[in-house]
Formats: C-alpha cells, sequence, structure tokens
C-alpha cells in the first residue's frame, strides 16, 4: 500500500510580519484527562510576550468528536459541556492569534461549524506552510504509516463522504455510543502491545521523502506516532515529529515545536 498521490499540495503563505509560528497535535482533549486541559489552557493565555505569531494544530486536539452538534445539543452532558468549554478558549485564543487546524484521525469529523464557533481556519493534509522563504509540510502523519494495513483500510472507509453523510444524520447518542465503542477496541489494541508507540507503525520513510519531493519542501512536521524525534532523510530532508500531551503520564508531557528564523526548537511546558 502507498500514500494517495498528492498532484497539488495545499500552501499557506505566512505573512512577511511572521517571525514564529507554534506546531502542537495529539492532545486528545477530554473531560476524564482534566490535567492535560489546565495544561493547553495555560499555553493558550500566555501573555502577549511569550506567544508566537501563529498556532497550527495538526491533528487529535480531541479524543473524539462525532459532529459539530455537541456544542449545541439541548442535553447537556459534561462531554458536551467540555467541548464548548474548548471552543471557548480556542475562540478566545483566535482573537489575537491565527489558529490553523488540520484534521487527525480522531477528530476528522470536525466541521465547518465548529471551525468558527472555534475561531480556527481549515489546512489539508497536508499542507506547505512557507515561512521566512522556505517550505515546510505539514500533516497529521496517520496517512504515512503505510505498515497499519488496518487502519488504512478504516481511514478510507471514514474519510468518504458518503460514510460521514451516513455517520452525521444518525441521532447524536447513536453516534457517541459508536464512538465510546471504536475507543473501547482502540484501547484494547494498545493494551496488546503495554501501550508502548514503539510497537505501532511509523511513518513510511521512502514515502515521506516523496511527498517532501514534491512539495519542494525540506522538512515534515508531523504527530500521530507519538514519537517526538526528528529523523534525517538523506539529501537534505528530514521529518520531525511533534509530541503527544498526556499530564496524567509519569512522566507528564506537553510540549510545543516552535518554527522562528533560527529553525525548529522544543518548547515544554511542564510546571
Amino acid at each position: 500500500m502507498s500514500a494517495h498521490p498528492v498532484d497539488r499540495f495545499a500552501e499557506c503563505i505566512a505573512p512577511a510580519s511572521w517571525q514564529a509560528v507554534d506546531f502542537i497535535s495529539d492532545l486528545h482533549l477530554q473531560a476524564s484527562e482534566p490535567g492535560t486541559f489546565e495544561a493547553w489552557v495555560r499555553y493558550l493565555r500566555r501573555p502577549a510576550p511569550d506567544r508566537a505569531d501563529a498556532l497550527f494544530i495538526l491533528g487529535d486536539l480531541f479524543e473524539v468528536w462525532v459532529g459539530d452538534d455537541v456544542l449545541h445539543a439541548d442535553a447537556l452532558s459534561t462531554d458536551h459541556a467540555f467541548a464548548r468549554a474548548c471552543a471557548a478558549e480556542l475562540r478566545a485564543c483566535s482573537t489575537h492569534t491565527p489558529v490553523y487546524f488540520l484534521h487527525g484521525n480522531r477528530d476528522f469529523l470536525l466541521g465547518a461549524a465548529a471551525l468558527q464557533a472555534c475561531g480556527m481556519q481549515d489546512l489539508s493534509d497536508p499542507t506547505v506552510l512557507v515561512f521566512q522563504g522556505q517550505r515546510w509540510l505539514l500533516s497529521h502523519g496517520d496517512e504515512l504509516c503505510l505498515a497499519d494495513v488496518d487502519y488504512l483500510r478504516f481511514r478510507a472507509q471514514v474519510r468518504s463522504p458518503q460514510w460521514q453523510r451516513d455517520f452525521l444524520a444518525q441521532p447524536l447518542a447513536r453516534r457517541e455510543a459508536i464512538a465510546r465503542e471504536l475507543r473501547a477496541q482502540s484501547e484494547a489494541r494498545k493494551r496488546s502491545t503495554g501501550h508502548d508507540p514503539d510497537l505501532w507503525a511509523d511513518v513510511d520513510a521512502e514515502a515521506a521523502r516523496n511527498w517532501l519531493r514534491r512539495a519542494g519542501a525540506h522538512t515534515l512536521i508531523h504527530g500521530h506516532t507519538h514519537r517526538p524525534a526528528e529523523h534525517p532523510l538523506g539529501n537534505g530532508l528530514r521529518r520531525v515529529v511533534l509530541s503527544d500531551w498526556d499530564m496524567g503520564a509519569t512522566p507528564p508531557r506537553a510540549e510545543v515545536l516552535r518554527l522562528d528564523v533560527q529553525g525548529t526548537h522544543r518548547v515544554p511546558l511542564i510546571p
């Protein structure tokens, strides 16, 4: 199996005034993990001198997203209230910092209504960020994990417009029940590997090189794998992997990748 061919890469051209941008992914925000939510809120509310000129969220901001109607459901559950709290924080952040959102494998159903409510701008996967005269390729990264054949089949199914129309046509309670079942299955798979990300399928190096060459970029920035690292790909190409966030882990994890005129560097957010 190979990653889908990309004939034309979408571009996001940074204004000349931008001096720094931040990247985050894989926060998997959920009401049952308040520590991670609180760390994220502290990050969004930083004083102006500590902010970047833009924030790029490269997927899996939420643990699950079953439809934009969670933001205005009549029956307000804990999860609905949590989603609304997240939307309010993003909307407040977007009043002073542009926020860009690229869908992940957990929140691919986040639609136009939620993007507007959160004040976020939609990004295609992949997208080239043109910043300070250089081209940086941005992706969630899941599509490049070619060894994860079962997941890629599932991804192709749920990303089809017909599947999404059929799913979103079901009552919200039914969608939430399906999501809980899928999460339980996912957790069972993780337990079978001891929750060790090193045993999960990784990004295929040749597929990453191919995307970079076709995009005219030198660096791929992505999440999904929960393996923060930098990987040289030869001929001046590389991929930079974002950290996931989990304040309940030992040790806790919360990190931003900042890109500025000097390049990329990691900013830990652990108090």
